[in-house]
C-alpha cells in the first residue's frame, strides 16, 4: 500500500530532521532564494530537458515548502494529510506507469533546486532511483580564488564537451584526468552515444559503490569512480555488472580509505627499527630470508637501459648480502599493462613471495596485481604515490646532488657550470636545486645553465658544450652496450679530453638489503597495516642507499670538505635546503632560519636563482618523458598535461 511506503517515508524524514536539530543543523531543505542573497551571480543559463542525478538534487528554489521535507527531501507532515494523500498517489502513480512528467528545477554551483515537482524528487529518492527528468536553468557565480568555485569553473568546462552532471570530484584536475582517461582530447566535444554510455557506467557504479559501502565511507562516489578507472580503465567500467563492480569496490577498500582520508603519503625517511609484539616474541611470525622469493620486474632491457641495469646489480648485491639464503628471479621487458600482469602471474607462480616493480608506470597494475595476491609484497620504485597497497621506495639523490655542485664550484675556475636534467619528475628539480646551491654555498657567483636532453629533436647537452661549458653534471648512470666517460661531474677541455671528477651513486643493493630485512624483522609488516596513509621509503645518505664517489685526482683540501659535508648531512645537523633560497622569480621559498619540509622537497617545482634555465613545456618532452611527467611529475596535476 502507499499510505504504508509514505510512513515508513516519513519516519526516514523525522530520523533525518532529529538527526539534524542534535547536530545544531539546518533540518529542513535549503532554499536556493536565500543562498543566492547573498551571492554574486553574473548570468543564467537555459540548459533544457536532461536526466538528473537525484542525488544532486539538495533543495527548494524558493522557501515557501521547506517545512514539508526534512534535509533529505522525505516528508515531515502527518499521514492523514492532503500531502500524505498526493504523495501516496504519485508513488502509485511511479510504481504503474513511472514518473515520466518533467521536474523544474536550478542549477547553482552543481546542485539542484526544485520550483516544480519536490514531491516526485521525493517518491524518487525513497525508491532509490539513479535520476529523474528535469528541465534546468543554470545559476553561474562570479568567479572566485575559492576553491569549491574552481572546482565549479572546471566543471563547466568539462560540461562542455560531455554535457553530464553524474560527476562532481573534490579535487582541482580531475575531470582533466577523466577526461583524459575517458580516451578524449580537452575541449572535444563527446557524441551522444559517449554521453549515454556514460550516465549508464556512472549510474551502475553509484549503485555499486552505495551497495558496498553505504554510509560507511564518506568519499563521494565520482571520487571512488576517478580511482576506479585510474586503476581499471574506463573500458571495464563499462563492461561490468553492477555486482562485479562491488565486489571489485570491496577489494579496493583500503585505496578508497586512503583517499578518503586526502590521499595521505608517509615519508620514511630511514630504515624503520624491528617492530615486534609480545605475541611475536613467543610465537615468531615473521618471515626469514631462507622463506623469501623475490622477483625483480624491468621495463627494458639490460644491455639498453642503465636504470634497469643498475636494478640488477641491486639485486645481485642482495643474493649476495644474504649469503644465498634468499632466491631472486628477473623479468626484463615488461613495458605494458598487459606484461606487467603475465609477469607478476608468472612470478607468484614461481613461488615469489616479494616483488619490486622498479618503474614507476608499472605502478597502476603493481596495484591490481597487489590486490589480487595479498598474500604478496609489492613494492614500485616511485616518489608520493597514493596506494596503501603497495609500498613505494625512492632515494633522496638531491643530498649526493648538493655535494656534486659543491666540487663542480671548488674545482672550477670559472663562474659558469652546465647541468644536464632528463625528466621533470618528482625529485629531478630538487636535484638540480641541490647542485646550484651547493656550487653557490662554495661560489656565491655562480651560475648552473640548466637544460633537458629529454625534449623533441633537441641536445641538451651539444648545446651547453656549444655554449662554452666546460664543467658538466651529466647521466648518473652508465648504459652497458652504450659506455661513456660523459657521466657523473666531468671536465670537457676545448680539445676534447674529458676527465672524471666524481659522481653520485645509487646503492640501490643496500636499498634492497634494508628493504629485505625490514620484512624479515617484522617493520614492514607493521607499516603495511596502516589504512589511512601510503607508505614511501624515502633514504638518503644516511641510510647508505647514495654517496658520491671522487676522483683521486681531487684536490686534498676539497676532499676534506666533502667528507665533511657528507657527515654532517648523514648526522641530520646540516640540510642542502636550509636558510634563505629565492627562485628565479624573486620569491623566497625558504625564510632564513629555516628548513624546507621533505613535502616541499619532494614535489618542488621551481628553479633556484642561480640557474639559467627553464622547465620544459610538456609538449616539448619525448613521449616516453611526457608519460612519466604525468604520472610523476610537474605535469601531474596541471593545465599543461594531456
Amino acid at each position: 500500500m502507499a499510505i504504508t511506503d509514505y510512513t515508513a517515508a516519513l519516519k526516514k524524514g523525522k530520523r533525518n530532521y532529529q538527526l539534524a536539530l542534535a547536530r545544531g543543523a539546518y533540518p529542513y531543505l535549503p532554499a536556493l532564494d536565500d543562498i543566492l542573497s547573498y551571492t554574486e551571480v553574473t548570468a543564467s543559463v537555459n540548459l533544457g530537458l536532461m536526466d538528473i542525478p537525484l542525488a544532486k538534487i539538495v533543495g527548494t528554489k524558493t522557501a515557501g515548502r521547506t517545512n514539508a521535507f526534512a534535509g533529505n527531501f522525505m516528508p515531515l507532515l502527518p499521514e492523514k494529510s492532503e500531502f500524505a494523500a498526493k504523495w501516496a498517489s504519485l508513488y502509485n502513480h511511479q510504481i504503474d506507469d513511472g514518473i515520466r512528467d518533467p521536474i523544474v528545477v536550478y542549477e547553482f554551483m552543481h546542485r539542484f533546486y526544485v520550483q516544480e515537482g519536490n514531491k516526485r524528487v521525493s517518491v524518487m529518492k525513497f525508491l532509490d532511483s539513479y535520476s529523474i527528468p528535469g528541465t534546468v536553468t543554470r545559476i553561474i557565480p562570479k568567479k572566485t580564488d575559492d576553491k569549491e568555485n574552481r572546482l565549479y569553473y572546471e566543471f563547466l568546462d568539462f560540461y562542455e564537451a560531455a554535457e553530464s552532471y553524474d560527476v562532481w570530484f573534490s579535487r582541482e584536475g580531475s575531470y582533466k584526468k577523466l577526461i583524459k582517461l575517458v580516451g578524449k582530447n580537452a575541449g572535444e566535444v563527446w557524441s551522444r552515444d559517449e554521453r549515454t554510455a556514460f550516465h549508464a557506467a556512472c549510474e551502475k557504479f553509484g549503485r555499486a559503490y552505495r551497495a558496498a559501502y553505504g554510509e560507511k565511507i564518506k568519499l563521494s562516489a565520482s571520487d571512488a569512480l576517478l580511482i576506479y578507472v585510474e586503476l581499471y580503465g574506463y573500458e571495464k567500467l563499462k563492461e561490468e555488472t553492477q555486482t562485479q563492480l562491488q565486489s571489485t569496490l570491496e577489494k579496493i577498500q583500503k585505496e578508497l580509505q586512503l583517499a578518503e582520508k586526502g590521499s595521505q603519503v608517509t615519508l620514511v625517511k630511514d630504515p624503520e627499527p624491528p617492530k615486534t609484539s609480545l605475541l611475536g616474541k613467543i610465537l615468531p611470525t615473521n618471515p626469514t630470508p631462507e622463506s623469501l622469493k623475490i622477483a625483480f620486474l624491468y621495463r627494458k632491457d639490460l644491455e639498453t637501459s642503465s636504470w634497469a641495469y643498475a636494478h640488477e646489480l641491486g639485486r645481485l648485491h642482495l643474493e649476495q648480502a644474504f649469503g644465498g639464503k634468499l632466491k631472486t628471479l628477473a623479468i626484463e621487458q615488461v613495458n605494458t599493462d598487459d606484461q606487467m600482469k603475465n609477469a607478476v602471474d608468472s612470478a607468484v607462480a614461481a613461488g615469489c613471495n616479494v616483488i619490486f616493480a622498479t618503474a614507476v608506470q608499472m605502478v597502476n597494475q603493481c596495484v591490481r596485481s597487489a590486490i589480487q595476491y595479498p598474500k604478496v609484497k609489492f613494492f614500485n620504485c616511485s616518489i608520493k604515490m597514493p596506494y596503501s597497497s603497495v609500498h613505494t621506495y625512492y632515494a633522496r639523490m638531491y643530498e649526493a646532488k648538493f655535494l656534486i655542485g659543491a666540487i663542480a664550484a671548488a674545482v672550477s675556475r670559472t663562474d659558469r657550470l652546465g647541468y644536464v636534467a632528463d625528466y621533470p619528475i618528482y625529485g629531478s628539480l630538487a636535484n638540480i636545486n641541490a647542485f646550484a646551491l651547493g656550487a653557490r654555498m662554495i661560489n656565491p657567483y655562480v651560475k648552473v645553465y640548466l637544460d633537458w636532453s629529454r625534449l623533441k629533436e633537441q641536445d641538451g647537452k651539444k648545446r651547453l658544450q656549444q655554449d662554452g661549458l666546460l664543467f658538466m653534471s651529466d647521466d648518473d648512470m652508465i648504459t652497458p652496450n652504450n659506455p661513456t666517460r660523459e657521466y657523473g661531474l666531468y671536465l670537457k677541455n676545448e680539445d676534447g679530453t674529458l676527465e672524471n671528477l666524481a659522481t653520485p651513486i645509487w646503492h640501490w643493493g643496500k636499498f634492497y638489503e634494508r628493504i629485505v630485512t625490514n620484512i624479515c624483522n617484522g617493520s614492514i609488516e607493521a607499516s603495511s597495516s596502516k589504512k589511512e596513509t601510503a607508505i614511501n621509503y624515502w633514504w638518503g645518505m644516511s641510510a647508505d642507499v647514495i654517496d658520491v664517489i671522487c676522483s683521486e685526482k681531487m684536490p686534498h683540501g676539497t676532499h676534506r670538505l666533502i667528507n665533511f659535508l657528507k657527515s654532517s648531512i648523514c648526522a641530520g645537523s646540516f640540510k642542502p635546503f636550509d636558510g634563505l633560497i629565492y627562485s628565479q622569480d624573486g620569491i623566497i621559498r625558504c625564510k632564513e632560519g629555516e628548513s624546507l619540509l621533505p613535502e616541499d622537497i619532494l614535489t618542488m617545482n621551481w628553479l633556484a636563482e642561480n640557474v639559467i634555465g627553464e622547465i620544459p613545456r610538456f609538449e616539448e618532452l619525448t613521449e616516453e618523458a611526457q608519460m612519466l611527467s604525468g604520472l610523476q611529475g610537474v605535469y601531474r596535476d596541471e593545465e599543461n598535461e594531456k
